[in-house]
């Protein structure tokens, strides 16, 4: 396993990790698609010179099916992100998919399945890994019976794994490990505080509910060799603070890592 965080596309942002002694950078586009897009050349060049790889890219958030099916401009965006995930050769592109209330969830599930084949599809040639985020913002194939619903009909699909997504809604994340762990292709490493089953904070991994050292464990048998990245998510971890956080972080994952 590498140890990683999701980070930006600017010169200081590659600085950065390099100063901290992260092993790569993930880049979540988001609704910056353009800003990225017109600035890989850059983003190279930073990745070369800092020797900084950039193992995944993302973009989550955005409809991809509508009541008609796939929509297209956004399965065109998402394959030209593939494109430039390339061009950085990067290891992962994660993904997700929304549910329209309208239809049915066997009709959302077989959109799903032909929405992320054409993603599959179009990163194979490039040896990239398509993954779908655990994370619920304007997705549903986040638990157990999506992922048998639509990895089950898709084997080269994968998972980008958060703990921090299924304690807030109350799952069992070892359990979710021990089943689906061999087909994540991507870990985020978050920390989260409920109390009461309700959501406070996310500080530094390793000052928060999770049970790290059991879910490294779980990695280690089930045979993960993926990426490890860091998402500093807090409102109250900013600034220094967040700066103290982030290698709190590192410092505590990496004596789990062997």
């Amino acid at each position: 396993m590498e140890l990683g965080m999701i980070t930006w596309i600017h010169e200081e942002d590659f600085r950065g990790a390099k100063e901290k002694g992260l092993q790569f950078v993930e880049l979540d586009v988001n609704s910056r698609d353009q800003e990225f897009l017109e600035n890989v050349d850059n983003i190279a060049a930073y990745s070369a010179k800092y020797e900084m790889p950039v193992r995944a890219v993302g973009r989550w958030g955005s409809t991809r099916i509508s009541q008609a099916g796939i929509v297209g401009e956004e399965l065109d965006l998402e394959c030209r992100l593939i494109d430039a995930a390339a061009k950085l050769h990067a290891q992962v592109y994660i993904t997700g998919c929304n549910f329209v209330e309208e239809l049915s969830y066997m009709k959302n599930c077989q959109y799903a399945v032909e929405y992320f084949g054409k993603l599959i599809e179009h990163a194979k040639p490039y040896g990239i890994k398509v993954a779908v985020y655990n994370c619920r913002w304007n997705n549903f194939v986040c638990d157990d019976m999506a992922w048998t619903m639509i990895l089950g009909e898709l084997p080269e699909l994968y998972i980008k794994y958060d703990t921090s997504h299924c304690i807030c809604y109350h799952g069992d994340y070892m359990a979710e490990t021990k089943k689906w762990g061999d087909r994540f292709a991507h870990v985020h490493i978050k920390g989260v505080v409920t109390i009461g089953g309700e959501h406070v904070d996310d500080p530094p991994a390793g000052m928060d509910n999770t049970n790290w050292g059991g879910f490294l464990a779980l990695l280690y048998y089930k045979g993960y060799d993926g990426g490890l990245s860091i998402e500093p998510h807090s409102e109250t971890w900013k600034g220094e603070l967040g700066e103290k956080g982030v290698q709190f972080t590192i410092d505590y994952i990496r004596r789990m890592m062997f």
